[in-house]
């Protein structure tokens, strides 16, 4: 950079808003092309983004080509169609639905609709970086709030740390990166102390794949009116991450405040028709279900016959121990599996995304080497 640029960044430094400083860009999991070409590997495996492994549903890439016919028009600005197909699909009305780019945009969008600097935000740790970020965006504090040892929620030390000046609280179940969850019986002894002046967010991104006992339900609070949201994704079981297409569920009055930060035209064209042929898709969802859970069970038993461990989780990944994450996750990158290291308070784990038979073969072959 030339020194006149330096000056100009050095001008321009102090007029940034200074809560700014403090926040780092997310960064996601690395492709595999950059792993191909940093280590001279023609085949990469990755499991570091819980994508979906099993691709999308045929519909919703029939929807796309058909869309994409008309892709020099502007999109429905106002998600109609879809906002409809999502109510019908959860028993819900269309005006209890509000639809973004991806579950971030909504995030950064309720930070942006409700907080201002000296307010504070509580949420579960380790839990999804994101509510951090919305909440530096905007000033906020964050108030970081450890799960039990065993990474599962306490609902009592959660609601001890709310404060007169906690404007949102999030919960996040499945838990990502941990994939342990909230049961139904947690959250209604939560919803009977929580303050009236909290907005409690639901993060519901991992939904579809819950099969444990006692699974949370927030839609009888959507459905009442509650102080209450759900955020959804079409990323993980749907498989549409590439389209960047999320949603948020509840009362109509609190959704049409966060409308008035959201940009015109927020969810594309192809996006929006996929994600609704997507939902009319039930086989492929059920396929996804079962076939998830008998990789995150091929993981838990390769990871135990290794001598590792697992964390309990309902997602479509699995944290495991292996004592030094960042070290396990560089060596695994050389023998061509890329998994996720680095999380917030798990030094000593990797997250790994449930992947097709195959490639969770490659990722326990792969650890094995390393043992």
């Amino acid at each position: 950079m030339s020194t006149e640029a330096d000056q100009v960044i050095g001008r321009l430094y102090p007029r940034v808003r200074e809560t700014l400083h403090k926040i780092r860009p997310y960064v996601p999991g690395r492709p595999a092309t950059d792993v191909m070409r940093e280590f001279g590997l023609s085949d990469v495996v990755k499991l570091a983004s819980n994508e979906n492994p099993f691709g999308s549903s045929s519909r919703a890439r029939e929807a796309v080509f058909e869309a994409a016919q008309e892709m020099h028009r502007y999109p429905d600005g106002a998600t109609q169609s879809l906002r409809a197909a999502i109510a019908r699909h959860l028993t819900l009305q269309p005006d209890q639905v509000l639809v973004s780019n991806g579950s971030d945009e909504m995030i950064k969008m309720v930070s942006e609709t409700f907080l201002q600097p000296g307010d504070e935000v509580v949420a579960p740790f380790p839990s999804f970086a994101q509510y951090g970020f919305g909440a530096n965006v905007m000033g906020a504090t964050m108030v970081n709030v450890p799960l039990t040892p065993s990474f599962f929620y306490d609902v009592d030390t959660l609601l001890a740390r709310i404060t007169e000046r906690t404007k949102i609280v999030y919960l996040c179940s499945p838990n990502n990166p941990t994939g342990t969850w909230l049961t139904h019986k947690q959250a209604e002894s939560y919803m009977a102390r929580v303050p009236d002046h909290v907005l409690t967010v639901f993060d519901e991104a991992y939904v579809e794949y819950v099969d444990a006992e006692d699974p949370l339900d927030t839609l009888p609070w959507i459905r009442e009116g509650k102080a209450v949201l759900s955020l959804r994704t079409f990323s993980k079981m749907y498989g549409l991450a590439g389209l960047r297409l999320g949603y948020a569920l509840g009362n109509p009055g609190i959704l049409s405040f966060i409308e008035k930060v959201r940009e015109p035209f927020n969810a594309n064209a192809l996006a929006q028709c996929a994600a609704e042929a997507a939902l009319s898709d039930t086989a492929f969802v059920e396929m996804v279900r079962r076939k998830t859970k008998e990789g995150r069970r091929q993981i838990e038993a390769g990871v135990k016959a290794l001598g590792y461990h697992t964390v309990p989780s309902q997602g479509n990944f699995t944290l495991v121990y292996t004592g030094n994450g960042r070290e396990t996750f560089e060596r695994l990158q050389r023998l061509g599996v890329i998994v996720r290291a680095g999380f917030p308070g798990l030094d000593a784990y990797i997250r790994v995304s449930i992947g097709t038979f195959e490639e969770n073969e490659r990722f326990l072959q792969a650890l094995k080497t390393l043992s």
